[in-house]
Parts: C-alpha cells; sequence; structure tokens
C-alpha cells in the first residue's frame, strides 16, 4: 500500500509538475490516490514562492521585480499545464458554436485570438493583484496566498471526481476510471475543511474572504462547464484553477487594503 502512495505521489508531480520525480509506473494501481496528492503540488508552489518573495526582499529587489517574480512562481513549478487549460478553454467559450464543436476547439493546439487576449489580461490581472499584496509586505497575506494554491487544487480534484466527463476518452476520464471516487472525494474534502480552518486560523477575515471566494469560483466554473461543454475535461480543470487563483490574489488585495491588520 504505501508503495502504491509513494508511486501515486509521484505521478501527481510528474503529471502537474516540472518538478524532477523518480520514474513511476502508470499503472491503474498506482493511479488510484493520484489525485490525493494533487494540493501537494500547491504546497510545493506555496513554498517556492514564498521562498522566492524571501529572497528578493534579501536582496533587496524593487517591489515591481518581487511582483513578477511571484506571478512567475506557479507557470515555472508547473510548467503552465493550467494556463494552457485557460488558453484553450477561452478559444472554445468564444467560439459560440455548438457543444461538439467547442469541445473540438479544446482538442486544438493552437492558440487563437481569444487565447492571446486572455493571457494578456490573466497575467496583467494577476501583476496588478500582486503588486498590491507586494506592497503591504505583510506574510500573513503571502500564508494565505500560499494556502490558496492547495484550495485550488482540492477544489479542481473535486471536480474532476464528481462532474459528468464531457470527453471520455479524454484524460480526465482517464484519470477518474482510475481513481477510488468515494475514497479520493472524501479525502480532498477533509483536506479543503482543513485548509479552511488553517486559513482561518491565519487571519480570519482575510482567510473567510479567500476561501468563500475559491467555492463562489468553483459554483461559477460547475454551471459554466456543464452548460457549455456538458461535463468537465483537462482543459476545463486547468481553466477553473487558474480563473479561481487569479480571484483568490485580487480578493486578497482588495480585503487586505481596506481591513488592515
Amino acid at each position: 500500500m504505501m508503495k502504491s502512495l509513494w508511486n501515486s505521489f509521484k505521478i501527481a508531480f510528474a503529471m502537474f509538475s516540472k518538478i524532477p520525480m523518480p520514474q513511476a509506473d502508470w499503472s491503474e494501481e498506482n493511479m488510484r490516490y493520484m489525485l490525493c496528492f494533487f494540493p501537494f503540488v500547491g504546497a510545493a508552489v506555496g513554498v517556492v514562492m514564498l521562498g522566492m518573495e524571501w529572497l528578493c526582499r534579501y536582496f533587496g529587489m524593487s517591489n515591481g521585480f518581487i511582483a513578477v517574480a511571484l506571478v512567475l512562481v506557479p507557470v515555472i513549478v508547473t510548467g503552465g499545464i493550467h494556463v494552457d487549460g485557460l488558453l484553450d478553454t477561452s478559444d472554445a467559450l468564444s467560439s459560440w458554436r455548438d457543444r461538439e464543436k467547442r469541445l473540438e476547439i479544446l482538442k486544438d493546439s493552437h492558440a487563437g485570438a481569444f487565447a492571446v487576449i486572455t493571457a494578456c489580461v490573466y497575467f496583467l490581472t494577476m501583476y496588478g493583484g500582486m503588486s498590491q499584496i507586494v506592497e503591504q509586505d505583510n506574510r500573513k497575506m503571502l500564508y494565505i496566498l500560499a494556502t490558496g494554491y492547495m484550495v485550488s487544487r482540492c477544489l479542481s480534484g473535486i471536480g474532476v471526481i464528481t462532474l459528468p466527463k464531457a470527453n471520455a476518452s479524454g484524460t480526465v476520464a482517464e484519470f477518474s476510471r482510475k481513481a477510488r471516487d468515494k475514497r479520493v472525494r472524501n479525502i480532498l474534502v477533509l483536506y479543503l475543511i482543513m485548509l479552511a480552518g488553517l486559513l482561518l486560523w491565519i487571519q480570519p477575515v482575510w482567510g473567510a474572504a479567500v476561501f468563500i471566494t475559491a467555492l463562489l469560483v468553483f459554483c461559477f466554473y460547475k454551471c459554466k462547464a456543464m452548460k457549455y461543454f456538458g461535463g468537465t475535461t483537462g482543459d476545463l480543470s486547468g481553466y477553473f484553477l487558474c480563473l479561481c487563483e487569479v480571484w483568490i490574489v485580487l480578493v486578497l488585495a482588495v480585503v487586505t487594503a481596506i481591513y488592515k491588520v
């Protein structure tokens, strides 16, 4: 059992990050609990982000430089796999075609005009929110932000397990088939409850605002996925992750500006 869990851990990091991992056999047994370790990729992003911010402060970098560095950390750690989903989904939604055509666009590796526009808006928005956070120079804000990367992945994993699969032959459908659905879902929900407690412990007002925002974004994503695609896919999961994280950054920036501690 322990060997299988260790392999699930390695597969999760190999799939969802660029962090080097030892070789693992991608068998059905080893992939059963892979999604349980998906939030730990978010933990790795958070740790790297905290370390990057500390290093930048130590070397006297400007706030603008630090904000750019923090925006790029998730992309560097994950290889941009989720941003790819955001851009593909943007092209599909902007096509205003029928469901089958939208699903075809998700599979298209070419970036359309709306994907480029979305990328610009996404990174500019992230930079604006991150700049506000960096200027506050408050460690509690950064701890909440780092925790948010785990929250978004818990919700993304829950979506993979619980939502219908828009593409029966897609990656998400394959992961779900090989996962122990009920057990994995329950573990992710347990993680989510623990993370909610951690957020409230760090700072009640800021933590509550971030957690509620993440839940609202998940509800929006669920409705969007069901209405326009008939379920979820790997690209849609990436779309949700990016959407959730950009809203976490924005809400944290606004709430902390209004409610200072």
